[in-house]
């Protein structure tokens, strides 16, 4: 099979059509996202969070090699220099971020990671501002105080003596921790190599495949090692190839019609496709206090993206 990139790839009939509505390519990518955590909580009992954090990333690796395979060959000599921030942005971005969703999704629910995932943009925001001393107006520390609120709410479950004694729930700080590492994923794509997205995503991608060996090992000595069942072996398969492959592949061709600036807000729909599909599928309460909470998250976002940005 010949490589292709994002572009070609459209030239089917499916393709075509989605390439004419670059919002479609943003709602199905975000749908795929919002699914990660049913899966997530789909495969407890079914495999163990490491084996699915390498599986994962090893059949996203088998995926890509058909696609990008000569792409990433021929952009070789500018990414061996570069190996050091590759390492650093598959360890964190991927094999950390999965690492922790996945061992989160032991201890929580499914609209819990979501909606506490969505505060990826603004962390990013205020990492932006600590890290790179980029300006925060007023308005953007309204947005980001909101949306930590929401993540509060979520985190103590809507009552204030959780909080105040800090019994927080394990998958709700390691959903928070993986987002902190996946926000500082984000702000180091501003350091990317001159190549190609598809040809970036592979090669960390790659990475993240060899980074999660460790994490398996001490799986392994840590006991907690088992076969996946077929439900596992379904999961690995459609985390592998959906999450890791195609949600990839539909955002790169999006950010490629629209930019990055338009296309970025369609993130903002993952902490609502969530806690739905978690309600549709798995059956979840979905509680007041989880209501108020996205409200909050997603009313912080938009004031720091939309109105902060006028201020």
């Amino acid at each position: 099979m010949t490589s292709a990139t994002p572009a070609s790839l459209a030239r089917g009939t499916l393709w075509a059509w989605l390439d004419r509505r670059p919002a479609l390519l943003l709602i199905l990518t975000t749908l795929i996202w919002g699914s990660n955590a049913v899966a997530a909580r789909l495969a407890v009992g079914h495999v163990s969070p490491m084996v699915l954090t390498t599986a994962r990333w090893s059949v996203a690796c088998i995926a890509l090699w058909f696609v990008a395979r000569r792409p990433l060959a021929a952009s070789w000599p500018l990414l061996r220099p570069r190996w050091r921030y590759l390492a650093a942005m598959g360890v964190a971005g991927f094999t950390g971020f999965n690492a922790l969703f996945y061992t989160a999704a032991h201890h929580t629910s499914a609209v819990n990671l979501t909606i506490i995932q969505g505060v990826v943009p603004v962390l990013v925001l205020l990492g932006g501002a600590v890290v790179l001393r980029l300006r925060v107006s007023a308005l953007q520390a309204l947005g980001v105080a909101l949306t930590l609120a929401g993540v509060a709410v979520v985190a103590s479950r809507g009552q204030w003596s959780v909080l105040r004694a800090l019994d927080l729930n394990a998958g709700d700080v390691s959903v928070l921790l993986a987002s902190v590492l996946y926000a500082g994923y984000t702000l180091g794509l501003r350091a990317k190599p001159a190549v190609s997205p598809l040809v970036f995503f592979a090669a960390v991608a790659a990475v993240a495949a060899l980074a999660s060996l460790p994490l398996l090992a001490w799986e392994v000595a840590a006991g907690h090692f088992f076969w996946p069942t077929l439900q596992g072996w379904l999961i690995i398969l459609y985390v592998g190839l959906l999450p890791s492959f195609v949600s990839q592949i539909t955002f790169i061709r999006a950010v490629e019609l629209i930019g990055p600036a338009r296309a970025g807000v369609f993130y903002n729909l993952t902490p609502v496709f969530g806690p739905a599909l978690a309600v549709l599928v798995l059956g979840e309460p979905l509680r007041l206090y989880h209501v108020a909470a996205l409200a909050m998250v997603l009313g912080g976002i938009w004031v720091a993206e939309r109105l902060g940005k006028r201020g």
